[in-house]
């Protein structure tokens, strides 16, 4: 059983700053990437930026230079730092975490999702 969960969501002014973070627990033997996607209404659920295993870290373009992204690779943790932040922002953000258990199954598991809107 591994869960991610998330919390920082909330609402926030144009231009704006907010931090999402989101941890995962359980039954982990190592984290291979995380990243976190959105989701705004009527649209598709889109990536937003991720953190490889080695720190690597990638942005989609309509994010980078605002948004960055780290971890804590003892904590399981990861954080997105919002910056700047746009009408278009607004949307439920999902943490991602590539996985592999105690028992060798890997996979992807998601957060419960954290709603950012403007205020």
């Amino acid at each position: 059983q591994v869960q991610l969960v998330e919390s920082g969501g909330g609402l926030v002014q144009t231009g704006g700053s907010l931090s999402l973070s989101c941890a995962a627990s359980g039954s982990i033997a190592s984290v291979y990437d995380m990243g976190w996607y959105r989701q705004a209404p009527g649209k598709q659920r889109e990536l937003v930026a991720r953190i490889f295993e080695d720190a690597t870290t990638y942005y989609q373009h309509f994010v980078k230079g605002r948004f960055t992204i780290s971890k804590d690779n003892a904590k399981n943790t990861v954080w997105l730092r919002m910056d700047s932040l746009k009408p278009e922002d607004t949307a439920v953000y999902y943490c991602h975490a590539d996985i592999l258990t105690i028992d060798f199954a890997r996979r992807t598991y998601w957060g419960q999702g954290t709603q950012v809107s403007r205020r």
